[in-house]
């Protein structure tokens, strides 16, 4: 049973990491394209919206679906999430990519501070939760 109590936390930990570890590729990856990328013209294929939650809390996230041709003429077709609301089917926008890689691409126009303090603060709330797990397994193992 006292093993039990260590190995709930310890699960809660290890996913939280990984959730931390995919904020910081993504920030990367996005930054990666702002920096040292190429632009294209870009037309958004179309829309969608996922909508997750339950009774209480509804949330719904909106997702846009680009085409562009890089420079060396292939086509890439690539997914954003939390794109703009007033992009639709049909706009034309500019999107940045890494030369090496343009399905990695973003519409998101570059705001390097705004991607930094919005990594900053997912992080800062990723460690506080497990500091307060981590205090848990401490206080479990001064009691047994």
């Amino acid at each position: 049973m006292e093993a039990f109590l260590y190995i709930v936390p310890s699960l809660m930990i290890a996913i939280v990491s990984l959730r931390a570890v995919a904020a910081i590729r993504r920030s990367l990856r996005v930054s990666r394209a702002w920096s040292g990328g190429l632009t294209a013209e870009a037309r958004c294929l179309g829309t969608y919206t996922i909508t997750s939650g339950g009774r209480t809390a509804v949330r719904t996230t909106l997702h846009h679906v680009y085409e562009f041709v890089t420079r060396e003429g292939r086509a890439v077709r690539f997914e954003e999430r939390g794109g703009p609301g007033t992009t639709l089917a049909g706009d034309i926008v500019t999107v940045h990519y890494p030369a090496d890689r343009p399905e990695q691409a973003t519409a998101k126009p570059p705001a390097p501070w705004r991607l930094a303090a919005s990594t900053g603060c997912l992080l800062a709330s990723l460690g506080m939760f497990i500091l307060v797990a981590l205090g848990y397994m401490a206080v479990l193992h001064s009691m047994f």
